[in-house]
């Protein structure tokens, strides 16, 4: 008859004879392992320490980026005031009283009268709207022909690659304030959409270089050649692979250049070229005061002064998306 012999450590115990050839220490690693993974922090990504995407972990920088809150906030109401300008200012901007003119701040005016004896203040809450529709639409044209041509010199490369390049290069020889002063001399339309179609033409190249570089470090990377080599179609790599990835940079550029178009439009309507009375803008009235700035600084501290607010806000509200969705910046 055999001895009964002694278990055996790993044997005795239901919860360590699972754990196979070392014993304790490889339950203590898996519960470890398990701990660490299942826990939940500031930092996670989600359940199971899932990480976050570029997006996704961009917000989560930019929610907790003061500059970006104080700039976001301050363009909100400044889209709302160019919707409903009325929520501030009940007056007509182009009703005015000669009697008036030049005259300071009173009650219901603080801002005062122009030369024509408008009010200040109207004018300026209204201006807001041209300056945004201006930046908006010149933004997303810009973002749009930039990013569609750049994009696809990028991606195919070769001759349109090369010949994107030289009319790129032909476009950036053009000083833009003298290109604005012969192209809008000739037009007599006092609308918008001159100016905006002029800043889509001139301003289009910047982005598209910008769109053409990213896209050919993007079609380089290991998941893009993956994917071509199973099959998929230009079409498919473009829309499913490369544009998500390459689009961050351009919306970067977009939102700080939606700042420069709206001063660019404020000196092309000082110089007389860009919009036209009876058009609402910050740039006409600093135009029209700038020869009465002694005697009547209010005239043009105002709307100059809603102006660099405005550019200001824009740029810093690029910044914060710049460092936010660059990630050497981490």
């Amino acid at each position: 008859m055999p001895e009964p012999r002694e278990p055996r450590p790993d044997e005795s115990d239901p919860a360590i004879a699972g754990t196979g050839a070392g014993g304790a220490m490889d339950l203590a690693t898996s519960e470890g392992s398990t701990l660490e993974t299942g826990r939940e922090g500031p930092d996670s990504g989600g359940p199971a320490g899932k990480p976050r995407s570029l997006w996704s972990d961009a917000w989560h920088d930019l929610r907790r980026n003061p500059i970006f809150i104080l700039s976001g906030l301050f363009i909100v109401f400044l889209v709302i005031i160019s919707i409903w300008p009325q929520l501030i200012a009940d007056g007509n901007p182009l009703s005015c009283d000669l009697a008036k003119a030049q005259e300071g701040s009173q009650s219901g005016h603080p801002f005062g009268f122009n030369g024509q004896g408008c009010d200040v203040y109207t004018r300026t809450v209204y201006g807001a709207r041209t300056s945004v529709v201006v930046g908006v639409l010149a933004s997303l044209g810009v973002a749009v022909v930039g990013s569609v041509l750049g994009g696809l010199a990028g991606f195919f490369g070769g001759f349109w690659d090369a010949i994107l390049s030289r009319i790129t290069d032909i476009f950036f020889g053009i000083p833009v304030v003298l290109g604005g002063l012969v192209l809008l001399s000739v037009v007599t339309s006092a609308t918008v959409w001159p100016v905006i179609g002029f800043m889509v033409l001139l301003g289009w190249p910047q982005i598209s270089r910008i769109a053409r570089g990213s896209v050919i470090t993007i079609k380089q990377n290991d998941f893009v050649q993956a994917a071509r080599a199973l099959g998929a179609s230009n079409s498919r790599m473009m829309l499913r692979h490369v544009l998500p990835n390459a689009v961050a940079p351009v919306i970067v550029v977009a939102t700080i250049a939606l700042g420069t178009f709206i001063a660019l439009e404020a000196t092309l309507s000082f110089l007389g070229v860009g919009l036209k009375p009876p058009t609402v803008s910050w740039g006409i009235d600093i135009s029209d005061a700038s020869p009465y700035i002694r005697n009547a600084p209010h005239m043009l501290l105002w709307p100059a002064g809603a102006l660099a607010v405005t550019v200001l806000a824009f740029i810093m509200l690029g910044d914060a998306v710049r460092d936010a969705l660059d990630p050497k910046l981490r």
